[in-house]
């Protein structure tokens, strides 16, 4: 059995041809194999297939981006980072899949049974019943439908590149959409009187 490669190892293998990239390669998707299904199993089953296809992802990435590759750490466990952050972009993808933007948009964006903690005291869940019916007003009056739709979809999760995808947008356009309608909702709750001290004093 041979001793682990060393970083500089990895790197003129995989940059290598033929035959000793080959084994590099088959060696670095095996150990990503049992790195992610030991990093996903306690979020509990994930489909075979689905590490399989992630593993093959990140060995792609990995050998596209090894002049990114700094030393700073083991060379494995750059490769199982770029693995895990591959796997957790796939699993946010195929969690909103069959959800659609008007489902997410529609309806209560901001209700109160999603916003106000029972737990708090009456003058805590007053505060929090204002604060929301502020950002509900601004985002039905004040906001445009495309910046409503991007700010709405981001609060209930939905990946900004998801976003992008589905309204045939670059990332760039999303982040300036949500960022727009962001100074929106600042404006609107200080015009209402409320600073960002009252919003953690509520929240917190």
């Amino acid at each position: 059995m041979r001793a682990p490669r060393t970083n500089e190892e990895w790197l003129l293998d995989l940059r290598s041809e033929g035959a000793a990239q080959t084994r590099a390669l088959e060696d670095l998707r095996a150990y990503l194999l049992l790195a992610l299904r030991g990093s996903m199993k306690r979020d509990g089953p994930v489909p075979e297939n689905l590490v399989e296809d992630v593993v093959q992802d990140a060995l792609v990435r990995a050998l596209d981006h090894l002049d990114r590759f700094e030393g700073r750490s083991r060379f494995t466990t750059w490769a199982t980072t770029i693995a895990v952050r591959t796997a957790m972009t796939e699993l946010r993808r195929r969690r909103w899949k069959d959800v659609s933007l008007d489902e997410l948009v529609t309806g209560d964006a901001l209700s109160p049974e999603r916003s106000i903690d029972p737990l708090e005291s009456p003058e805590n869940q007053a505060a929090q019943l204002e604060i929301v019916r502020v950002l509900r007003d601004v985002l039905d009056n004040q906001l445009s439908e495309r910046q409503r739709t991007a700010i709405v979809a981001e609060m209930r999760g939905l990946p900004q590149e998801e976003i992008a995808r589905r309204l045939g947008l670059s990332r760039n356009a999303v982040y300036k959409l949500g960022h727009d309608a962001r100074k929106k909702l600042k404006r609107g709750l200080e015009a209402s009187g409320l600073d960002a001290a009252e919003l953690r004093a509520a929240f917190s």
